[in-house]
Parts: C-alpha cells; sequence; structure tokens
C-alpha cells in the first residue's frame, strides 16, 4: 500500500485490530440471517510524511450509505460545542448578514442551525441522505454530496464562494485527503477562512484510545502530518488551538496560500515542536501500542467474564463507533453484554454490527436494573453519568474499558 498522501510506500506497522464490519453498519432485524461484511481493521504509519492512515477500507459510499445511522444532535454536550463554536467563529471573524459560512459534513444540521438562528447565510455539505434529510427539515440549505474540488469549483462558479468553512470531525474521514484539501483552497474567498477540527493523534497515543480506529477513520492525524498536507494543496495554517472533545483535539485554522492575511501563531509552532519533542516523526513513537490495546481488550473480556460468572447484569450505553470497534476486537456477544442503549431513534430497535447486540431505548434500563452500564463512548461519560444517574438507586454502577478499565464514582 502507498500513503493516500505522498504515495510512500508503507512498511510501519501501528495497531491491527483484527477484521470488522463497518462501524456504523447496523442491523436491521431482517438482516440478522445474512452475512455481514468484515474488512481488515490495521493501521499503518507513513514515515516519509507522518500521516497515519487504515491499510485496508471499504468503498466510502458504502461506508456513507443512504440510512447512516448517526446524527450529531443527539448529544446535549456536542450540541453545546457547535453553538460555543458559532458564537466564538461569529465574534472573532466578524461573520454577519454579509457572509456566507459553508459547512463540510454538515450533519443533521447540529451546527449550522446555530448559524442561520445568527442570521448569517449558510450551507451545508452532507453526502448521507438521512442526516441531510433531517437539515433540511430544519431550514438549512444542503447539498448533497462528497466534498472535493469539483464539487468546491461548482459552488465557485455559481457564486457560493464562503467567508468561512468549518469541517468538525470530517478530515479523518476522508479517503481522497489530497483533495478534499484542495477543495477549500477553490471554496474560499481570497481572505476567507478554513476551520478544521479532527482528534489529535497525540493524545490517541498518550491515552490508548485504540478503539476511535475504525473503517471511517481513513486518517488519524497530526498537526506536523496536516501542516504538510495543507502546505501541498494550497492551505496555510496560521493558528491552532487544543480542545477537550473527543478526548483531545485540534483546531486548525487556515487560510488560502496566496492570502495576504495569515500570519502564523507561535500555537502553531508550539504544537509543532511539542509532536517532534514527543517523538511523533520517530518510528520509535509508534512501537508498543498493540500491546496496550491488546492489554485493554483482555481486561475487559475479564471484567465481563467475571461478571457473568457471579450473575452480574451488565448492559452497555451508546452504539457508538467506538464502542464497535472494541466490542468486535474482544469479540464481545450478547451472553456478557445483554443490550446497548442509545438516544437516537435512528438507531434503536436494530443490532450492532458484528456483535450483534440489541440496541434499545433508555426505559429497558429501569426495567431491567442492571449492576453495571459499560459507557462506550468515553468522551462523553460526564453527560451520561448524569442521564443515568438513578441506577445507583440500586447499587448500579459505571464503568469504561479505555484508556484502562475504571469503575467511575
Amino acid at each position: 500500500m502507498k500513503c493516500r498522501h505522498c504515495a510512500a510506500e508503507l512498511s510501519l506497522n501501528f495497531v491491527d485490530l483484527g477484521n470488522a464490519p463497518p462501524s456504523n453498519a447496523y442491523l436491521t432485524v431482517d438482516k440478522l440471517n445474512a452475512p455481514e461484511k468484515w474488512f481488515p481493521l490495521k493501521v499503518k504509519v507513513c514515515s516519509s510524511c507522518w500521516l497515519v492512515q487504515i491499510e485496508d477500507y471499504p468503498d466510502s459510499a458504502e461506508l456513507f450509505s443512504a440510512d447512516y445511522a448517526y446524527f450529531s444532535s443527539y448529544s446535549s454536550t456536542w450540541l453545546a460545542h457547535a453553538q460555543r463554536f458559532v458564537k466564538d467563529m461569529r465574534e472573532r471573524f466578524n461573520l454577519d448578514a454579509a457572509s456566507r459560512v459553508v459547512e463540510v459534513a454538515a450533519n443533521d444540521g447540529y451546527l449550522l442551525q446555530y448559524v442561520k438562528a445568527a442570521g448569517i447565510p449558510c450551507l451545508g455539505i452532507e453526502p448521507t441522505k438521512s442526516t441531510a434529510s433531517a437539515a433540511r427539515q430544519k431550514g438549512i440549505d444542503i447539498v448533497e454530496g462528497f466534498f472535493g474540488v469539483r464539487l468546491a469549483r461548482k459552488l465557485s462558479d455559481e457564486g457560493k464562494q464562503a467567508d468561512l468553512t468549518a469541517a468538525n470531525n470530517v478530515l479523518a474521514h476522508v479517503p481522497d485527503i489530497n483533495d478534499f484539501v484542495s477543495g477549500f483552497a477553490v471554496l474560499l474567498k481570497p481572505d476567507g477562512v478554513a476551520i478544521f477540527e479532527f482528534p489529535h493523534l497525540l493524545q490517541l497515543v498518550a491515552q490508548n484510545q485504540f478503539d476511535t480506529v475504525y473503517h471511517e477513520h481513513f486518517s488519524y492525524l497530526s498537526l506536523t502530518a496536516v501542516n504538510r498536507i495543507f502546505e501541498k494543496n494550497g492551505l496555510f495554517i496560521f493558528d491552532a488551538a487544543e480542545l477537550s472533545t473527543h478526548g483531545g483535539s485540534l483546531r486548525v485554522f487556515a487560510c488560502r496560500a496566496d492570502s495576504k492575511r495569515c500570519k502564523q501563531s507561535e500555537r502553531v509552532l508550539e504544537i509543532l515542536s511539542r509532536e517532534k519533542s514527543a517523538g511523533m516523526t520517530t518510528v520509535e513513537y509508534y512501537a508498543g501500542f498493540q500491546g496496550k490495546t491488546d492489554k485493554v481488550k483482555n481486561d475487559f473480556l475479564v471484567f465481563l467474564i467475571d461478571a457473568w460468572k457471579r450473575g452480574k447484569k451488565v448492559v452497555g450505553y451508546g452504539a457508538a463507533a467506538k464502542g464497535n470497534t472494541l466490542l468486535n476486537y474482544a469479540g464481545v456477544r450478547f451472553d456478557l453484554l445483554s443490550f446497548v442503549v442509545d438516544k437516537s431513534p435512528a438507531k434503536q430497535g436494530k443490532y450492532l454490527p458484528g456483535s450483534r447486540i440489541p440496541i434499545v431505548d433508555e426505559s429497558r434500563i429501569r426495567t431491567f436494573r442492571p449492576d453495571c452500564v459499560v459507557i462506550l463512548p468515553w468522551n462523553l461519560k460526564e453527560e451520561i453519568m448524569a442521564q443515568l444517574s438513578y441506577i445507583r438507586d440500586w447499587g448500579g454502577k459505571f464503568v469504561t474499558a479505555v484508556p484502562r478499565l475504571k469503575e467511575l464514582g
């Protein structure tokens, strides 16, 4: 395999999580007797540009199908983050009724609803029919398709260049990262700003967040790699910020390479320097990660088997992609985890891919009265623990498996 950015041959292994079906390919009842498609879940490192990337993957149209079931608006934590984002960017870049905001991967309109409410013209780009439809129901203009240079040129020719583009948690999701990034250089106005948010590889390694590895994530990103990719595709990074979202993310601010307004901040240089000091441009940095993931998997299995032996009832909360990675890597089935609760009606009544554990609504927790709830989307544990605080009435406990097995207070 060759690097999807610089085309160098890939030989450095990062982690091998075996095989799994696409993490958001939830099963309906009528599909339970049909075979599932499983794909290798192996990640390699390019020792030339240091882009970390998945080795084998299904076609993107198969991953982001018409019945795609991830809707951003079902997390109050994420909605609050989106609302703050809009407020901060509106103030920082003086966005008003004469501006245009374009969001790539607009999902169900979770962010653009706040742009629209502020009276700022906006447009969303979203490839999945299910979420695009939900966004339109909020009155948001949506272009249904995958973003790249071709779509950017079409929008630009139609006079829809952007003062600001937002691309939150999508940069890792694109197979052709060069075409995707180049599209922003086309879509931006001469002094426009492009903002990207993505999980930071530095935190993934430091906190053993291996469950964020799944087929929708084609790339695992450091600022070092992103800076090189942007430079090669017409963008210049002028600022960056570290965020707590998704276990530790970066927010990157970029402008067109030919823009006269952008000067690089010290924060960019500081993060690049910290990545270098951590060893992210060395082969040694990526060694040993496999052993850490194996320990988490085995500790989790021991916990579940011990609970089963003692007759304890264990359920999961959050039919999240990261949870599916963990469950399939560990080989967990419904004998060890009775069901998984999820807030999204789009997932309820379906079954997790691979493990085929049923997804139910929250009322099942009150009637089942589990001894333990495993929080699969650990990045939302505070929100979920507050929501389900009543399980303590019967002595129920919360547990997370990543970055290590832990009972939560």
